[in-house]
């Protein structure tokens, strides 16, 4: 005789053997899968780095403004010891809209005293400010100018990959994937300094932040290169604690590599 199939039905408490056995199934295999699941996720999750940004709190900093070429503050944190602190806009733009109005009162601020309010980013060493609004700078007039020039390091020749600063310094943790390679693409054409991150552990340094041949700040021209290992070769000089690199972008070399950071 064929057996007959169960009828579930839902107002009814009474439920079949072969019903109870399948829910049964149907629950161990969901908690089962659930637990691989979260076990192999935290297996291959990268960790987050010890970066942080104080979105919430808002920090004044006072201290020499140069442009080498892009917005620095240059902080004395004790007698002939000085901090550079890499000045960036909200969102994902520059700091250099928010600096327009103190230049066209006072013109060249280059060597002045600023003292600025923004939100701090920091990681392994490198400390960033973000600006989120132009009157929340001010300029000393008493102060006398403190211009320091950068030292000369030669032509060096680095393989590493090119982000922007603002995300893989703190805010975007850990910012790993192509929709943070497109994120960093859309930082440096509003503005942001594209920083080379080296990868050999034999490089004068282990950033740099990246200028034209003639100092001069880059943005769209390098964005087909963001993100992917590159070798690039240029004259390296050295302000404190950042270092800049001129390159010509046209002689940049793409390397067979998968990244390690996007």
């Amino acid at each position: 005789m064929k057996k007959k199939d169960e009828f579930y039905i839902g107002y009814v408490d009474a439920v079949g053997k072969e019903t109870q056995r399948s829910i049964k199934r149907f629950v161990l295999i969901a908690l089962g899968s659930l637990l691989v699941g979260a076990v192999l996720f935290g297996f291959f999750q990268r960790e987050a780095t010890n970066s942080a940004f104080d979105f919430d709190t808002s920090t004044k900093i006072s201290g020499t403004y140069y442009e080498a070429p892009y917005p620095m503050l240059r902080v004395e944190l004790a007698e002939d010891t000085f901090k550079d602190i890499l000045l960036l806009g909200f969102g994902k733009f520059g700091a250099n809209s928010y600096l327009d109005e103190i230049k066209k009162s006072d013109g060249n601020i280059n060597g002045k005293h600023l003292t600025i309010e923004g939100n701090l980013i920091y990681y392994n060493g490198k400390t960033l400010l973000q600006i989120d609004d132009s009157q929340k700078i001010s300029l000393d007039k008493s102060k006398k100018k403190n211009f320091v020039l950068p030292t000369t390091m030669g032509s060096q020749e680095v393989v590493g990959e090119i982000v922007d600063p603002k995300c893989y310094f703190g805010v975007m943790k850990p910012g790993y994937g192509k929709i943070h390679r497109s994120c960093a693409a859309l930082c440096i054409s509003g503005g942001m300094p594209p920083v080379l991150v080296a990868s050999e552990p034999n490089a004068i340094s282990e950033y740099f932040l990246l200028t034209d041949l003639k100092g001069n700040p880059i943005h769209k021209d390098i964005v087909p290169y963001i993100g992917l290992p590159s070798k690039l070769k240029g004259k390296v000089e050295k302000l404190e604690d950042w270092y800049t690199m001129r390159i010509d972008v046209s002689k940049i070399e793409k390397l067979d590599k998968e990244s390690s950071i996007y």
